[in-house]
């Protein structure tokens, strides 16, 4: 293990490019209390939702967060999900240079996650 430490302290601050599908997590929670009666699946009653970095912005977000340098380039389009993604890169920053298309949807992948 002190191996490994010494190794990532000599390591130092590592510049990394990042060029990917640039997309936007979106996580909802809640309390799945009861059956659908048109269908058996659950029924979510949502009390939290959260957004996050995804795909290659992801790999740029954690890479930020173990103190490197990250830069990313990618396309997103024109829309709110575009604009919340920037804004979250923005916030831990990591350096983007970001195509955004107005003819174009940003990729949002949604997981929703029931509680029994």
């Amino acid at each position: 293990m002190r191996n490994a430490l010494t190794m990532f302290e000599r390591i130092g601050t590592p510049r990394v490019l990042v060029i990917g599908d640039c997309m936007l997590d979106r996580y909802v929670w809640g309390d799945a209390a009861r059956i659908s009666p048109e269908a058996p699946v659950p029924v979510l009653r949502s009390d939290f939702d959260e957004v996050r970095p995804g795909g290659a912005a992801s790999v740029a977000y954690l890479l930020r967060g173990l103190g490197a340098q990250a830069s990313l380039c990618g396309v997103i389009g024109g829309d709110a999900d575009g604009r919340t993604l920037h804004r979250l890169l923005d916030e831990c920053k990591v350096e983007s240079s970001l195509v955004i298309d107005e003819c174009r949807v940003t990729t949002c992948k949604e997981r929703i996650i029931g509680r029994a």
